[in-house]
Formats: C-alpha cells, sequence, structure tokens
C-alpha cells in the first residue's frame, strides 16, 4: 500500500475534477483523478451558498437539496445522487470508486470539519481524507481561478428559471472558458459547460427538500481506518 508522509493512502481526487489529466495506472485512476474535481467555492465556516443577481454573485441563505448528478467527458458518462444540507454533502456513486482499501460507493464531505469521508462497506470502516477548496462539488456560482463573467440572458434549466453566464477562468496556469446555468431561486450551479474541451457537469431531478442530519454523520458500526505503526513508506 502506497503512502504518504502522514501514513494516510494516496487519495486520488474525485470524479467532478476539473482536471482531465489521465495518469500512468489506466483508466481508473484517471477516472478518480480527472473525473470528479472542480471547487464548491463554498467556505467550511461559512454555510451559505450564493444567490446571483444581474450583477454577479451575493450570499444568500444556506438551502438544502437532493439531485441526480452527471458529468460527461471525452464521451464518457458518470453519475451520483447529492444530497447538501449548509456546509454538509453526500454523494452516493452509481459506480462506487477504488480507493487503496477498497471499494467505496458512499462519499460525506463535511466542510465544517474540512474532511471527505469514504464510507467502506465491506470493511465496516471509514476512510477520512483532508478536503481541499478545488476538491468540492460545483454549487455556487464563482469558480476557482474566476477571471471575469458575462451575464448572457435568462434560460430554463431542467425546468427551473435560471440565469446563464459565461466565464472565463485562469486554473493552475489554464485558461478556460465555461457556460454555467445558475438557479434563479438558490443560486446554485445547475449546468457547467467547458467551450474548450469534451467537459460538463449538471444537476437533474433538482428537489429543495430538508435532509436528515444522520446522512452527514458517520454510520453506526463503523471505525475509522487508523495507519498501523508498522506501515513504511513505498515510494
Amino acid at each position: 500500500m502506497v503512502l504518504n508522509r502522514s501514513g494516510i493512502p494516496l487519495r486520488l481526487n474525485h470524479w467532478w475534477s476539473i482536471s482531465t489529466s489521465r495518469s500512468r495506472a489506466g483508466f481508473w485512476h484517471w477516472f478518480l483523478r480527472g473525473c470528479f474535481c472542480i471547487s464548491f467555492c463554498l467556505q467550511a465556516n461559512t454555510p451559505v451558498l450564493a444567490e446571483v443577481s444581474s450583477t454577479g454573485p451575493r450570499a444568500s441563505e444556506a438551502i438544502e437539496f437532493s439531485a441526480s448528478l452527471v458529468k460527461r467527458v471525452e464521451g464518457r458518462r458518470f453519475e451520483a445522487q447529492v444530497f447538501a444540507k449548509s456546509d454538509r454533502i453526500r454523494l452516493e456513486y452509481k459506480y462506487a470508486i477504488k480507493t487503496e482499501l477498497g471499494y467505496s460507493s458512499i462519499e460525506i464531505l463535511r466542510l465544517d470539519k474540512r474532511e471527505s469521508w469514504f464510507l467502506l462497506a465491506q470493511r465496516r470502516q471509514i476512510l477520512s481524507v483532508p478536503v481541499k477548496p478545488e476538491e468540492i462539488l460545483p454549487i455556487q456560482p464563482t469558480l476557482p481561478g474566476e477571471q471575469d463573467r458575462t451575464l448572457i440572458g435568462d434560460a430554463t434549466t431542467i425546468g427551473r428559471a435560471s440565469r446563464l453566464y459565461e466565464v472565463r477562468v485562469d486554473y493552475n496556469g489554464r485558461n478556460e472558458r465555461f457556460y454555467e446555468w445558475v438557479d434563479v431561486e438558490t443560486g446554485v450551479v445547475l449546468k457547467l459547460v467547458s467551450q474548450d474541451r469534451d467537459w460538463a457537469i449538471e444537476y437533474l431531478r433538482f428537489r429543495l427538500t430538508p435532509q436528515p442530519d444522520y446522512y452527514f454523520e458517520e454510520p453506526t458500526g463503523y471505525q475509522r481506518w487508523v495507519p498501523t505503526s508498522t506501515t513504511q513508506e513505498r515510494g
């Protein structure tokens, strides 16, 4: 098992990544590293989403919702169910994600703790890893490295009134342009499409519904995985 210096298994980024670079390990490593990450742009200590006016994003009250998430990249399609409650997010993947400790089909993002928990059902364990801002699901309109945005006009997305923006970002030294559909009522990004590559992410069946607290807590009977002192780092 390959460990980093903190003793935590090396983590491959989520399938909602803004990156599309492939790793030498093949499709599964590319799938995890390049398929899920892009910024939520939500500070861990500020449990609010954003509302978008004609002049740009502004803060609004926190909301709770569930939705189906679809990502399309280079002709491939990936899916997950999303449950959001303030600064907490639960993702239930259609196809389990391969971690260094086994497969996980559920991930819980706890921004209040700056942690992401992968639930390992077969082991009844939780793999906890640090969360970076750029590794969180896109909900708030402001994108990482955003340089400017232009309001194109009103639109309708999955049957909901939205505003369509063109957004230009400079992320990790790469300039890119996106079309971004922002929900008028909630300020949530319903759809994000790159103009410069085959990459898109969108919510389907978006529902504003209260989410139970236990969705975002450590499941009963699960223990956190703790690296043993005898495990040595390998290159």
